[in-house]
């Protein structure tokens, strides 16, 4: 299985920050943030990585990583995404790097307080399809929000009014090479952007799509409140941490 971080994008929603930098290399506590993604895949065992990356500060991002030997990597690939075309559009760019192996996607503004490495194992026990881990929040509205019946997600809703459910489908997802097909069919939204709902939605409509409930706490960290809520968390962490030492 191989590893793709999206960490593209302009991260409006954190101006001024973002005026001179990309919102993956913010500081969340103690490390930027793009670190937390990737030390998610190295410890689900996962080695082969692609990082897309995007707008001016692109170049910053081989600047601090290199070839990821710091998190006991051999290489560390990358790719560019040009403006904003959404997360599916940025995924789009990462097929050829795929070559057909299945894949682990987490969104550069997520951090994790565990491993997903069972969630990895679930997958690859499936024979095809997809997974997403799903957490329930006190603001499902922010996020696509997962309408499940039973044990399965019968559909997925972007930023809903009202939302079907509390839980949020985080930025974790485990696909096969069926996901580029979803991309090519899918259609620009409102926002002019590729939605990875609508391509978790055509695995619904495959019939192939299963889940997860995220153990843990979860957060993005794409506007100031969930990137000081982040920092608090990490904080916290790593003061039990010490203390249990």
């Amino acid at each position: 299985m191989k590893g793709v971080i999206l960490a593209g994008g302009l991260g409006s929603r954190l101006r001024p920050l973002t005026k001179v930098t990309n919102k993956h290399l913010l500081p969340v506590y103690d490390r930027p943030m793009i670190y937390y993604p990737l030390e998610t895949l190295t410890r689900a065992g996962i080695e082969e990585i692609m990082i897309v990356t995007g707008g001016n500060s692109a170049g910053d991002f081989l600047r601090l990583l290199g070839n990821g030997q710091a998190f006991g990597l051999k290489h560390l690939n990358y790719t560019y995404q040009e403006g904003e075309g959404g997360i599916a559009d940025a995924l789009r760019l990462c097929e050829h790097f795929a070559d057909n192996n299945r894949l682990c996607v987490i969104l550069g503004d997520n951090i994790i307080q565990d491993d997903i490495l069972k969630y990895r194992e679930r997958y690859e026990a499936q024979e095809s399809g997809a997974r997403v881990l799903l957490k329930d929040v006190p603001d499902p509205e922010r996020f696509g929000v997962p309408e499940i019946l039973g044990n399965r997600i019968v559909r997925i809703e972007e930023k809903p009014l009202v939302p079907k459910s509390n839980y949020a489908v985080t930025g974790v997802y485990f696909y096969d090479s069926k996901v580029f097909d979803f991309i090519r069919q899918a259609k620009p939204s409102v926002r002019n952007e590729l939605e990875i709902t609508d391509v978790n939605n055509s695995y619904i409509a495959s019939g192939d799509l299963h889940f997860d409930i995220l153990e843990g706490w979860w957060t993005d960290a794409g506007q100031f409140e969930s990137l000081h809520h982040a920092a608090n968390l990490v904080a916290a962490q790593r003061q039990a941490q010490l203390a249990g030492m």
